[in-house]
């Protein structure tokens, strides 16, 4: 029904830049949030960035606020992780996610569909 693909990861040096994509396609709610979720090895899947059906509202975790920036276009139906100043410990695979409600939210259980992810990987 819905179809979300990542795109944009690599490998980066800490201090560089990386800007993810997630381009959406289907049939979707008028007014839907996303979100940026990561999962590194072993580790639990995460809240990265959040964003409502505007792009009025966003939210980010702490460990990336002040370096990430989330935005939407809806007219192309894609979202954005502009990703600064990146640090190893950023090192993950990044995933795009869609909620069936105008706002945004930071829990894995209140999105509805997600991509399949993309590799981020920032070296010393």
């Amino acid at each position: 029904q819905v179809q979300l693909v990542e795109s944009g990861g690599g490998l980066v040096q800490a201090g560089g830049s990386l800007r993810l994509s997630c381009a959406v396609s289907g049939r979707t709610f008028s007014y839907y949030g996303m979100g940026w979720f990561r999962q590194a090895p072993g580790k639990e899947r995460e809240f990265v960035a959040a964003i409502d059906w505007s792009g009025g509202r966003t939210n980010y975790a702490d460990s990336v606020k002040g370096r990430f920036t989330i935005s939407r276009d809806n007219v192309k139906n894609t979202m954005y992780l502009q990703m600064n100043s990146l640090k190893p410990e950023d090192t993950a695979v990044y995933y795009c996610a869609v909620r069936y409600s105008a706002g945004w939210a930071i829990n894995t259980s209140e999105y509805d569909y997600w991509g399949q992810g993309t590799q981020v990987t920032v070296s010393s």
